[in-house]
């Protein structure tokens, strides 16, 4: 297993190969349908300032947290995996969810060095490792808002990297 912090480092992302088992710690993100197209949309106009994080070496799970906890959604959704090009051109270097994803999504993650995580659908588990949550950005949103959490030991196994796939 390897335990892997964020912000997360162009050499972590290179030691990395699909199949790896990571343990993730520091702060991760969740965001899914309603907040990942706003923020590529702040990308995309130059906005990223307006924001208090900075998306390089971003992890972002594509997740809405509500009081039942955290599980990560179906990223293959077009709202989801449409973000996940212009994301990673901004920074993020792990997109963490469930399912499989298309081959010019496979493609980008590669280009700007990113990789795809997936993790067990678990929310007791996931949650059980979240030390802080606090919303960050798009409140009205309610769950689906993108919150910042303090997280440790979140586990996963990389699904895409590098250009290959599970």
């Amino acid at each position: 297993m390897k335990k892997i912090s964020t912000p997360i480092s162009d050499d972590v992302i290179n030691d990395l190969k699909v199949g790896d088992k990571i343990s993730l710690s520091g702060i991760m993100y969740c965001g899914r349908d309603a907040v990942l197209p706003k923020l590529v949309d702040s990308i995309e106009k130059g906005d990223e300032d307006k924001y208090s994080f900075d998306f390089k070496g971003m992890a972002i799970m594509h997740t809405a947290f509500s009081v039942a906890g955290i599980a990560p959604t179906t990223s293959n959704k077009a709202e989801i995996e449409s973000s996940i090009p212009p994301l990673s051109a901004a920074g993020v270097k792990f997109h963490i969810g469930k399912g499989s994803l298309s081959e010019d999504t496979k493609k980008s993650l590669s280009k700007y060095n990113s990789v795809f995580i997936v993790t067990p659908p678990v929310a007791a588990l996931l949650t059980n490792n979240v030390i802080s949550k606090k919303c960050v950005a798009y409140e009205e949103e309610g769950m689906e808002a993108f919150y910042e959490l303090e997280v440790k030991d979140i586990p996963g196994i990389v699904a895409i990297a590098h250009g290959e796939s599970l």
